[in-house]
């Protein structure tokens, strides 16, 4: 069985995909969220970094050739975004997750 048939995966995908979707919709009005907004926003953007660690780790143990080919593209992605292609993909989700919670803390203060 292909990494991409277990329903586990397709359904993962397809949250991911639905979670980013709703992510950049709203991402260019963020500033003039109410902070009830704003709030619902950066724990759709946790939920999702959340989705992507488990996916990327998904992808790191699988042997399957096509899921190695999507592990590549992520990283070549994220290279072209900027992101160091030296490191690791989960430290960078990791330094994502920890700009959330600044961001959560910035919005708690305010």
């Amino acid at each position: 069985m292909s990494f991409f048939d277990s329903e586990v995966v397709r359904s993962e995908m397809t949250e991911v995909s639905q979670l980013q979707q709703e992510v950049y919709t709203n991402m260019f009005s963020f500033y003039t969220m109410t902070k009830e907004d704003k709030i619902k926003h950066i724990d759709l953007l946790s939920r999702l970094l959340e989705k992507q660690k488990v996916l990327y780790t998904r992808l790191s143990l699988s042997e399957d050739p096509e899921a190695q080919k999507l592990k590549q593209r992520i990283i070549d992605s994220a290279a072209m975004m900027g992101l160091d292609s030296g490191k690791n993909i989960v430290v960078i989700l990791e330094q994502m997750s920890k700009s959330i919670e600044t961001m959560r803390q910035a919005l708690d203060a305010s």
